[in-house]
């Protein structure tokens, strides 16, 4: 299985690089994992020009940027883990600008549309420093959403919350992998 993890974190050694890790060293035992961490490109926000459409089964976004070339490695993808920290009860704005980019992967066509991610599996994995019950609610019903709108198949939505260091995270973090790998 192919899978693709996006690290949104501006944090490259934070609570949820430290937890996404833990869950690609569980995982790189039996599958192919690629990181994308969304800080080391650069990702250009939606125009909304939507030139996008004119390309069927590509993304086909007019801006030069690495945006394509990440969305093309998703399209790839068996498996997409998307990891964020609760910024603001939603992803860090570095992971929404690809969030946002996404909507050239939905082409609406005369006589139908297509998804491109259609069929594909996808995760959230995130973190926060207060309760997930308070927190991380909207971040998950935005992911569902996204999800649904791409055509993916949500394989589970993973919280690690009350996070402090990340030095801290020990057997927690391990646990978040594990049940990821369920």
């Amino acid at each position: 299985m192919r899978i693709t993890t996006i690290l949104g974190s501006p944090r490259k050694k934070g609570n949820t690089a430290t937890t996404l890790a833990c869950f690609e060293e569980h995982a790189g035992n039996q599958h192919a994992i690629e990181r994308i961490n969304v800080t080391g490109y650069t990702i250009k926000g939606c125009l909304g020009c939507w030139v996008c459409q004119r390309t069927p089964r590509e993304p086909g976004c007019i801006q030069r940027d690495d945006g394509n070339m990440i969305l093309e490695k998703l399209i790839n993808s068996d498996l997409i883990v998307y990891a964020s920290p609760v910024y603001v009860w939603g992803f860090t704005a570095q992971l929404k600008t690809l969030l946002d980019r996404q909507c050239s992967l939905v082409k609406y066509m005369e006589g139908g549309g297509e998804q491109l991610l259609e069929g594909k599996w996808a995760a959230l994995l995130t973190t926060c420093a207060g309760s997930g019950e308070s927190n991380a609610d909207l971040i998950r019903q935005i992911f569902q959403r996204e999800m649904d709108y791409l055509g993916c198949t949500v394989t589970g939505m993973y919280v690690l919350d009350k996070c402090g260091e990340p030095s801290e995270l020990g057997e927690r973090a391990m646990y978040i992998a594990d049940k990821m790998m369920e």
